[in-house]
């Protein structure tokens, strides 16, 4: 069976707090092991009213100290934004704190607008350090050498398993050049996801953390009982994109019956592209749209998302994609 997991922005709904949004995310990890789910990732954003995850790290740790088994991470740390010790140290507290359940996925986009980014980080010049930064916190996890300048403490030995997250061939030259497992932003950017999965398989250089190309899909996953519902339930995600987009963002709107009337026409198209990556309605909906999402891309794992204004319909939709991924492993097992 391909591995699924959850990845989490810790929406903040309207009519509701930061602190609802905190709880929600922990019941939500709590509910994915249960079901399930292999990892539990968490996004770094800044200056989003309608998302509870900019501390990432101290999420990560709240979520790994609610749960047991199921490993925790960043889906993922926007690296620009931070000096590469501090991540080592950070995530490798999480280590040794959580041994063997700490998973932290990069990325190179600031995830947030320009003043935020001065206000995180003085001094941004214009050379990109991406690659330079990628090795540098690879290396403060790596076995203690004898006369190391400086060290990752904690960090060093804790050999922490990096990503690489991509919405572009960047990422995905990166991920292979270096021989890093690769997520694709399919879920809100997935217009090179093909090219990117093959340059990333096709140049992929193994190496001591991985010695074969590793693949995850992102996928918007909206479930319900009928497939009417599961459209309601997604139209909040649907005007939150057209806000964020239109430069508006705000909390996680109240669903909608008919999305046409509160999304501007212009806007309509590029949120239906944005999110063409999903699997919305009932079960044998989601299944089908699911089944066909694999067969096409044949990742090796898949990370399902879903901003969902009610929490405990956005439990209940991550607890029917487990199911419809358990049934369609059902046939591979019996086969084997």
């Amino acid at each position: 069976m391909i591995p699924y997991s959850v990845l989490d922005l810790s929406p903040v709904p309207e009519g509701e707090t930061t602190a609802t949004a905190l709880r929600n995310t922990l019941a939500l990890a709590q509910s994915a092991e249960a079901l399930g789910y292999s990892r539990f990732w968490l996004a770094e954003h800044h200056n989003m009213p309608g998302i509870a995850s900019a501390s990432t790290a101290v999420l990560i740790g709240h979520v790994a100290a609610g749960t047991r088994t199921i490993r925790v991470g960043s889906g993922g740390i926007m690296l620009p934004n931070h000096a590469p010790l501090m991540v080592a140290e950070a995530f490798g507290t999480l280590a040794e704190l959580f041994p063997g359940r700490i998973d932290l996925g990069i990325g190179r986009a600031p995830g947030t607008d320009q003043p935020t980014m001065r206000a995180l980080r003085r001094g941004l010049g214009g050379v990109d350090s991406f690659p330079q930064d990628v090795m540098e916190l690879i290396g403060y996890f790596g076995d203690a050498e004898a006369g190391t300048g400086v060290r990752a403490i904690p960090g060093r030995e804790t050999h922490v398993p990096v990503w690489v997250l991509g919405s572009s061939l960047y990422g995905a030259q990166l991920a292979a050049h270096f021989g890093l497992p690769y997520a694709f932003a399919s879920h809100f950017a997935p217009g090179d996801l093909v090219q990117a999965i093959t340059v990333y398989r096709n140049t992929f250089r193994p190496s001591d953390r991985q010695e074969k190309p590793k693949f995850m899909l992102a996928v918007n996953v909206f479930a319900a009982g009928s497939d009417a519902e599961g459209y309601y339930l997604k139209s909040s995600m649907q005007q939150a994109f057209a806000n964020l987009r239109s430069g508006r963002p705000g909390k996680l709107p109240r669903p909608v019956e008919d999305v046409d009337s509160v999304i501007d026409p212009s806007l309509r198209g590029m949120v239906d592209q944005a999110l063409a990556c999903s699997a919305t309605g009932g079960p044998d909906k989601v299944r089908r749209e699911l089944s066909a999402l694999i067969a096409r891309y044949a990742p090796d794992e898949v990370i399902f998302t879903g901003q969902i204004h009610d929490h405990a319909a956005r439990v209940r939709s991550f607890e029917i994609a487990a199911g419809v991924m358990q049934d369609m492993a059902a046939p591979q097992r019996r086969s084997a």
